[in-house]
């Protein structure tokens, strides 16, 4: 069974009451807003990672699980993020703002051996908070109201192990366990009607899948290096559950149901919660000065939650960006510590209506601040980053979001888990 909305109808809801949408109407399609698994440093570069190995020794990449050969020191990271999404209509020429923060990453990651690396990390996959009412008057007086609700979200812990089989090429696995629910319910009624009709989803999952990534880097002279990097995430252990249910009822106080009666009940599982998809990047830097690199993701198409006239389809995205060290020796001038990060990024979106996507694209940057007086081997610091973007247009109905997302991180990093050889 698919959900049906129809995009004027949200841009509707959204206008009339907008004060209950959490972050962006998009979410109330699948599974809701997909969250990138890039940490602060990584998203100010355009989100770039799959051939992006850190030059010193206190950073695990899990993007790619192979491009962690420089970790020498245990890497523990604390990131949120704020989102700020300003949506506008040509219904009615209408726009609202929307605000939401939330715990983005927790992560942490140490050397086993020379050779072998291991993080473990939480981070949201997808979100999905969003409240659309609708309202209609006939001529007789009587008031449609037509409401669209959800909530929830889908969480991933992440294991994964880097190998450094020579100086120039590694491999890395990763595991990722998704779990959490997610809920949708289109309730509507009549003035004239004592009883609300609501038709209600809930989704529980609990999968697993899993990424390879491998990563070489070559050094082309003294100081400059050429990095390529691959990624592939596969494999669907476990499944969605869904659970549709048809109703009649009314509330009393305090929102509950009263006087339930069951329409229709129905339950399905689907495997294919989390799409196959890879990602291949290529970078070109001088060591411990500067980094540019790029790289393409591609996705298959989710579930399909949705019908005619939307689609659910493949994506990809495109990615540059890089990072700018002045001097990282220099202790008398803070700010030549300062490691300096730059990027950008266009999306060709899973979902489209009638034919047209919607898109995302957006520019990023960021600063990484370190605490201490020491060199950039042994930073603890700050992280700090900054995406400005649009996703959707204004074409047919549709709705155009620009947002300003900020993430802040504290890393810190330090010698811990290594045993002393003196007393």
């Amino acid at each position: 069974m698919k959900r049906i909305f129809v995009l004027p109808l949200l841009v509707a809801g959204l206008f009339f009451n907008a004060q209950s949408i959490g972050n962006s109407p998009y979410a109330a399609f699948g599974i809701g807003d997909i969250k990138y698994d890039n940490t602060t440093d990584v998203n100010a570069m355009g989100g770039i990672s799959t051939a992006y190995i850190w030059d010193f020794n206190n950073n695990f990449n899990f993007s790619n699980p192979a491009a962690n050969k420089n970790l020498e020191l245990t890497s523990l990271k604390v990131e949120g993020a704020n989102e700020n999404n300003f949506f506008k209509s040509n219904y009615d020429n209408m726009s609202v703002t929307k605000h939401s923060s939330y715990l983005s990453n927790i992560s942490i990651a140490f050397p086993l051996s020379p050779k072998v690396k291991f993080g473990l990390g939480y981070q949201p996959y997808s979100s999905k908070k969003y409240s659309i009412l609708s309202k209609e008057t006939f001529t007789d007086g009587t008031v449609k109201a037509n409401l669209f609700s959800g909530e929830g979200m889908i969480s991933t812990v992440q294991a994964a192990v880097s190998y450094q089989i020579s100086p120039e090429f590694g491999l890395g696995f990763r595991t990722n366990f998704y779990f959490g629910n997610v809920y949708d319910i289109n309730e509507l009624t009549y003035s004239n009607a004592e009883l609300i009709n609501g038709y209600e989803t809930k989704n529980k999952t609990k999968s697993f899948n899993f990424t390879v990534g491998t990563a070489y880097q070559k050094k082309l002279a003294a100081d400059r290096k050429l990095t390529l990097g691959g990624t592939l995430t596969f494999g669907n252990t476990g499944k969605l559950e869904t659970q549709y249910t048809n109703s009649t009822y009314f509330y009393t106080t305090g929102q509950t149901k009263n006087n339930v009666s069951i329409v229709d009940s129905k339950f399905s599982e689907n495997k294919d919660l989390i799409p196959l998809g890879f990602s291949l990047g290529a970078g070109y830097g001088k060591d411990a000065k500067w980094f540019v690199g790029t790289q393409v993701d591609y996705n298959k198409s989710q579930i399909d939650f949705i019908t005619d006239p939307f689609a659910n389809q493949a994506s990809y995205k495109i990615s540059a960006g890089g990072w700018y060290l002045p001097n990282y020796n220099n202790f008398r001038n803070y700010f030549s510590r300062v490691t300096y990060r730059y990027g950008a990024y266009y999306e060709k979106g899973n979902l489209s209506y009638m034919g047209t996507n919607v898109n995302r694209f957006a520019i990023t940057g960021g600063l990484s601040l370190p605490f201490e007086n020491k060199s950039a081997s042994r930073m603890s610091g700050i992280d700090l980053g900054v995406e400005l973007g649009q996703r959707g247009t204004l074409e047919n109905n549709m709705i155009r979001q620009n947002f300003v997302n900020l993430k802040v991180g504290l890393h810190f990093a330090d010698k811990w888990f290594n045993k002393r050889l003196y007393d």
